[in-house]
């Protein structure tokens, strides 16, 4: 195989007319201080240069020829990933220990628990089956393209199989592009996938639909539950007006006193009785047409003014009639 500096050169072949060229070398650790790398150097291989649309089962299969290979990691996201695991591992066996623990402190103290903290618990688990769903849209399988000239790390079973990798003999290059069938489960590459990707953005309009009309359920969902809980109204407590008297009410989900018993006054109402009382205004005890006789003096009483107000004008428009211009 031709080097260049560290970098063993290996060209892969698409077709007769489309050659794609690799660097690769053996992978050379160099973690910061107090760290491990995930990665061990006597069977990772560093590859520079990876087309923009490979995948892990592709380089694989195409890395396969010279043993098992364990896993593969672009970019350097996986070694991130796996440090993090192993973080997540110690984590969690550390949890379990205390949880352990805590456990079998808790078996004795569990069936003192509050029936009001039950029963809560049940309301949330109830609503949370009732609640609407958003349907999401239809997701097709497509590849993720990675820039041009991006890296990745190939992780063999033993270090004879990387040996194996930098020692290819010049008659087996270029190394063909594994390329399965259109009936595998592998995304589609090339031409394809822009297509189905054009076909990813402009879903049917029934699963359109679907999505907008179980968005909307949940959000108006939301809404009811915000209205509920911001309601001065709950089921099995009393309504206490501002004057500290308890108020009745109808049967019914909202407003209905199981407990009863009496009212507190408010604070505002206390405050008032201190001051002296509250000053109301008078009601009067009279309401006007309220009965027929007082409904037909009314009407007697504007007829009788309008009949006196049209003598006035009469009177007003005969002294205007008398009166004459006299310039001299």
């Amino acid at each position: 195989m031709q080097k260049i500096s560290d970098f063993h050169v290996l060209p892969i072949t698409y077709s007769s007319q489309a050659t794609h060229y690799m660097y690769i070398r053996a992978h050379a650790s160099r973690p910061k201080p107090g760290a491990v790398d995930p990665l061990p150097a006597d069977r990772t291989l560093f590859v520079v240069n990876l087309p923009p649309d490979a995948t892990e089962r592709e380089l694989k299969t195409l890395f396969g020829k010279f043993g098992t290979v364990e896993r593969v990691s672009f970019a350097g996201h996986d070694r991130v990933q796996a440090i993090l695991e192993q973080e997540d591992e110690t984590s969690e066996e550390e949890e379990g220990n205390v949880d352990a623990d805590e456990n079998g402190m808790d078996e004795d103290d569990s069936d003192g628990e509050d029936v009001q903290a039950k029963k809560q618990r049940k309301k949330v688990e109830r609503e949370a089956k009732v609640a609407p769903k958003v349907v999401p849209l239809p997701i097709a399988a497509l590849r993720a393209l990675r820039p041009t000239g991006s890296v990745g790390h190939i992780v063999f079973a033993s270090p004879q199989h990387l040996n194996a990798s930098l020692a290819i003999p010049a008659a087996s290059l270029p190394l063909k592009w594994p390329k399965f069938k259109a009936t595998s489960s592998a995304e589609p590459s090339g031409l394809s996938h822009y297509i189905a990707r054009h076909k990813a953005l402009r879903p049917p309009l029934t699963a359109i639909k679907e999505h907008a009309d179980s968005s909307m359920e949940v959000f108006e969902y939301k809404q009811a539950q915000a209205s509920k809980r911001n309601s001065k109204y709950r089921k099995g407590e009393a309504i206490v007006d501002e004057d500290g008297f308890t108020l009745v009410t109808r049967g019914g989900a909202y407003g209905q006193t199981l407990g009863g018993g009496v009212g507190v006054a408010s604070k505002k109402f206390m405050q008032e009785m201190k001051n002296g009382g509250r000053k109301r205004k008078k009601k009067t005890t009279s309401k006007e047409g309220f009965y027929a006789f007082q409904v037909r003096e009314k009407r007697i009483k504007e007829q009788i003014a309008l009949k006196k107000a049209f003598e006035a004008d009469q009177q007003k428009v005969e002294q205007r009639q008398g009166k004459r211009f006299k310039p001299y």
